[in-house]
């Protein structure tokens, strides 16, 4: 089963702020709850794990991440993950992210769509389900992307005027220059109260976030 999302958030903080963000994956992982990069392999391999509380139990996924295109001019990027859990269901989302500016200097908008597609146990729960808490985790991963972008520091973001050229070589190019590295973003919420549809969507994150070793 395919699910496709769409989505605009506004972000209070600067093109620049909200791009150091963004074009850090590990920082981009820590917004979305649970999840962590473990290891890099490469300039644009990734694994790393997903975890969730739900009542008592802990669960924990893996799978693997791969970036497949960061142009800093376009201040966009896109990525493939894959995962699968010991229930039998299995996940892949291929997410495209870019920045647009805001109606002032200080804002900006953080645009995604993803392709998401699952198969096992977790795709008999349908579109009905999965669009809605689908909905609800970016909510969360949206606003924890603000906190980040809102404590950038302005003299460590790039010039907001003047994104870095970039070519249009495929991601085996020689790798990039790391972004500075940035505090995490403050605790999130563990999603107990949405128990059942965490069940149902911890596919979805573990396609995002790579594969634990």
């Amino acid at each position: 089963m395919e699910v496709i999302l769409d989505k605009r958030y506004p972000v209070q903080a600067s093109l620049a702020q909200a791009w150091t963000v963004l074009a850090d994956i590990n920082t981009v992982a820590r917004c979305m709850p649970g999840a962590q990069i473990t290891e890099q392999i490469d300039a644009t391999h990734y694994k790393g794990t997903v975890k969730s509380k739900v009542g008592p139990a802990v669960m924990q996924f893996g799978g693997d991440i791969e970036v497949l295109a960061m142009d800093a001019a376009a201040r966009s990027m896109q990525m493939l993950g894959k995962g699968a859990d010991k229930g039998g269901s299995s996940a892949s989302m291929n997410l495209s992210a870019n920045l647009e500016a805001g109606e002032t200097p200080g804002d900006c908008v953080l645009v995604g769509k993803a392709t998401v597609t699952v198969s096992g146990k977790l795709a008999q729960f349908g579109s009905r389900l999965l669009v809605p808490v689908s909905d609800a985790m970016l909510a969360q991963f949206a606003d924890n992307f603000r906190a980040a972008a809102a404590a950038v520091p302005v003299a460590d973001a790039p010039a907001a005027d003047a994104p870095a050229a970039t070519s249009a070589q495929p991601p085996s190019a020689a790798p990039r220059a790391a972004p500075p590295p940035l505090a995490a973003p403050a605790p999130v919420k563990e999603l107990n109260a949405l128990a059942l549809m965490w069940v149902v969507f911890k596919g979805w994150l573990a396609g995002l976030f790579g594969k634990g070793k």
